[in-house]
């Protein structure tokens, strides 16, 4: 047979093959490999054929499900699902068939935020991660954690975002081999490991970040309207976005929007670190940001829980811009229902804004969820808080929340504390637990009537107090100054 010939046919045989594949197209977050949320309706959504009736027919309960796409192709229905288990499969079919397979079904978490989110295992270039040889050896696929992340293919960065709302995006299901875990996000994948080993049931984790962004980004139009101050003109008039990390709502539109329809459990978030310019407005901007993703989800208060962003030098060690962003972070955990906050003042670097250690961090989160979310008990999960203060003889008291069997540690001064009087001039305090009192007592021979205290409220302070659980207690101050 001559080449020509043997073109011919073989282009034939791929003209069939195709004619034989099916018409139903899925988003990319629908697909083999993936984790769908355990006992819950989950969603399925796509396109086919105009006004055809799709089936969909998943292999744990074998039940067709049907539903008419409309004029347009697209179409949604949801499905039931059962307890943690698998590998599954589900046929999809409008009249041509699809086939998704190695689907488990367990727990799913979408993990989002900035660069120390987006940090993988594998660390970024000169900036190590703490432990991630032994752990990107040791992955496999075994292990049922998948990984969905919008960051990047193959270890190379993929950047995405839109000035309108995107009905898909780049992102792929993947097994939890070592290449995979390597180019994961390390806080969501210490995460995923710990809520997987403690739970014992496939555990997905759907990533979507970008270094350097700040929250208005992440943000949709719909969660701004009630900020005129931002500018949004740039989503409806030509101009080119030069800056996607700092242009309200393009990160939304490209890196969320087009998974919202997916069923989560949970949210986790780690940003702060650009918005330090203005705290009070970020505080603001965050309850917004969740109120308007529960909303868009409508699966309820699903739980949120972010990351207290961690002691760096910024604009200068001795300075409060950080201190004010963790305060707005602390105070989001009274506007923000079902929410949970890290703490991170003992895994800081003044040199460094990328932490290595990401597997406390993951660990934390883990925490939360399994505490909070998960009603296991016997183990401490929320940091301590400021609460009140009283002045007794020259000393000022500090009362705290969630420090049942109180804080840590004893017989010693604990550093990072100052205290000042009416004329509002702070000073380095002597801080210990007492003894007699098992209370945190804050003093300084330079005030002699003091009236305020502040622990850690500085851009880079290192950790002295904890609670017995060994959480670091938040960074506070009793003024408002």
């Amino acid at each position: 047979m001559s080449q020509v010939k043997r073109t011919f046919v073989a282009l034939c045989f791929t003209f069939s093959i195709l004619n034989l594949s099916a018409t139903v197209k899925l988003p990319t977050v629908l697909g083999d490999n993936m984790v769908l949320q355990q006992q819950s309706d989950v969603k399925l959504w796509g396109e086919a054929q105009a006004n055809a009736i799709v089936k969909v027919k998943p292999s744990w309960d074998k039940k067709t499900h049907s539903v008419q796409s409309d004029k347009e192709g697209k179409w949604l229905l949801t499905v039931p699902t059962p307890a943690a288990g698998g590998p599954y499969e589900i046929n999809i079919s409008d009249g041509k068939e699809l086939i998704l397979k190695n689907i488990l079904i367990g727990e799913v978490w979408f993990c989002s935020g900035q660069s120390n989110m987006e940090m993988p295992v594998k660390g970024f270039d000169r900036q190590p991660v703490e432990g991630s040889n032994s752990v990107i050896a040791k992955a496999k696929p075994s292990t049922p954690i998948r990984i969905y992340t919008t960051d990047s293919q193959e270890g190379k960065w993929v950047r995405q975002f839109n000035k309108q709302p995107q009905s898909d995006c780049v992102g792929k299901w993947l097994e939890n081999s070592s290449e995979n875990a390597a180019n994961t996000s390390a806080v969501a994948y210490f995460f995923a490991q710990y809520l997987q080993e403690v739970l014992d049931v496939p555990v997905g984790i759907i990533i979507s970040s970008w270094g350097g962004s700040r929250v208005e980004a992440w943000m949709s139009t719909a969660a701004l309207a009630p900020f005129p101050e931002i500018d949004l003109s740039i989503l409806s008039n030509e101009e080119e976005v030069k800056n996607p990390t700092a242009t309200p709502c393009v990160l939304f539109n490209g890196k969320i929007a087009p998974l919202i329809p997916f069923t989560i459990k949970g949210f986790l978030w780690y940003q702060g670190e650009s918005n330090r310019d203005n705290a009070p407005r970020y505080r603001k901007l965050m309850a917004a940001f969740v109120k308007d993703l529960r909303h868009k989800w409508n699966i309820g208060d699903f739980p949120f829980f972010y990351v207290q962003i961690t002691p760096y030098n910024y604009d200068g060690a001795n300075l409060t811009s950080s201190a004010k962003l963790q305060e707005a972070q602390m105070k989001n955990m009274e506007d923000i229902p079902n929410a949970g906050m890290v703490t991170t003042l003992d895994i800081g670097n003044p040199v460094s804004i990328h932490p290595s250690n990401k597997r406390t961090v993951g660990e934390r989160l883990a925490y939360w969820a399994l505490g909070n979310t998960y009603a296991k008990k016997g183990f401490g999960y929320k940091p301590a808080i400021y609460k009140s203060m009283e002045v007794v003889d020259g000393k000022i008291y500090i009362n705290f929340e969630n420090a049942p069997r109180g804080l840590s540690p004893m017989w010693t001064d604990l550093k990072g504390f100052e205290i000042a009087g009416e004329d509002k001039v702070f000073y380095p305090a002597k801080a210990e637990i007492e003894t007699k009192s098992a209370r945190l007592a804050v003093s300084s021979e330079s005030v002699a009537v003091p009236v305020a205290v502040r622990y850690a409220y500085k851009n880079y302070v290192e950790a002295s107090i904890f609670g017995v659980d060994g959480i670091p207690v938040s960074p506070f101050r009793t003024d408002n100054w």
